[in-house]
């Protein structure tokens, strides 16, 4: 982790993180038809956000498009773990987080997050602030469609090339490793793009390719909105949908790290698990015969490479 002198241009990524937000939401709400709620919130040690969520939406059953831009005196354990030389330290971090949970099970779930996250200077010390970026996307089907995975990946790709052609690959299989249940030994989803701790290139560079990989997600995504949203669909497929958000509700609580430093960070719980689909259910030793649509997506979720 590389760390610079003086002040960090913090309010520019804060400014494109509020219109990204808003980009987003406009979209959606075109897309879907339904308006997005706006909830404003403040948190009591520094900080604060603006929710925007639909629940029980005709396109989306639960979504949520989160900015929030909190600090504190002292780094959370999640974010000091691996960053000793950082105990201490007063904080803040920002950022803007994405998740879809649609209502139609031929539509896949979506997440995308971008990050910074700045280490202040002690006075009195010999140190320098500190940054890091961090984000990615992913989607995460309940029935396998080769044509979404390729496109998916394909705009993932396509938006890291021009910062060099190591990163989208590094990228995706930083997402495989990710999102993957070890106790379940199965990925989550098809994947997309993961990074952490980007400091490296330098402030502009980490934070122009952060931009890069908020901007792709409509294009990514919504394509297969477009494509698999009048799908007709019955009972079995939403029960198999219900089981397959059980293992998104499983990696979130027990592995994802954004949700543990929200919570270690007194964040605000109600935003936090917003991630979280409306509804979920768990099958005892549920076997999906293998040559049905169910029992295929599981060897479609082996990472592979889609591009």
């Amino acid at each position: 982790m590389s760390t610079l002198p003086g002040a960090l241009d913090t309010a520019s990524v804060r400014d494109y993180l509020l219109g990204l937000q808003a980009r987003i939401v406009a979209a959606l709400e075109q897309a879907g038809g339904d308006a997005l709620r706006a909830d404003d919130w403040q948190r009591p040690e520094g900080g604060g956000g603006m929710s925007r969520l639909i629940e029980g939406g005709r396109l989306f059953e639960r979504g949520a498009v989160l900015f929030s831009h909190v600090s504190g005196t002292r780094l959370p354990p999640s974010a000091s773990a691996h960053r000793p030389e950082l105990a201490g330290r007063s904080w803040q971090a920002m950022g803007v987080s994405m998740v879809l949970h649609p209502r139609n099970p031929y539509v896949p779930t979506t997440h995308m997050n971008v990050r910074l996250f700045h280490a202040l200077a002690r006075p009195g010390h010999d140190e320098s602030d500190a940054f890091w970026f961090g984000g990615g996307l992913d989607l995460t089907p309940c029935y396998a469609f080769e044509e979404d995975a390729r496109h998916f990946h394909g705009v993932c790709r396509d938006a890291l090339a021009p910062f060099g052609a190591d990163y989208y690959p590094r990228y995706k299989r930083w997402c495989d490793e990710y999102f993957f249940l070890k106790h379940r030994n199965e990925a989550r989803g098809i994947g997309g793009v993961f990074y952490d701790d980007l400091c490296e290139p330098g402030f502009d560079t980490s934070f122009a390719l952060t931009r890069a990989v908020g901007d792709c997600l409509l294009g990514a995504y919504l394509p297969i909105v477009e494509r698999r949203s009048n799908t007709p669909y019955g009972e079995r497929e939403r029960a198999f949908q219900a089981y397959r958000r059980g293992r998104y509700v499983e990696f979130n609580l027990v592995y994802d790290r954004g949700t543990l430093f929200g919570l270690q960070s007194g964040g605000r719980t109600e935003s936090i698990l917003l991630s979280m689909p409306p509804t979920a259910n768990w099958r005892y030793d549920y076997q999906p015969g293998p040559d049905t649509p169910e029992g295929r997506l599981q060897s479609f979720l082996a990472p592979r490479d889609w591009v």
